[in-house]
């Protein structure tokens, strides 16, 4: 599993707290009413401060084998 660092994760809570407390709003000035909406303002904002942030997964397409007789 990925490790954020110790200042990732104070953001991440701070923004949470916010969330919690019905504070929290998106860039066009609505109210967050959706927890993983919340985590995912709280790593970007994390990202942007320059805290280690693990990458975000690649959606990599799989092709079959082909099996050949």
């Amino acid at each position: 599993m990925a490790k954020y660092s110790k200042k990732a994760q104070q953001k991440i809570g701070e923004v949470m707290h916010e969330f919690k407390k019905g504070k929290l709003k998106t860039s066009s000035g609505k109210k967050v009413s959706d927890r993983d909406q919340a985590i995912a303002i709280g790593i970007s904002e994390a990202e942007q401060e320059g805290y280690k942030v693990p990458k975000k997964p690649s959606k990599s397409k799989k092709t079959k084998d082909k099996k050949t007789k």
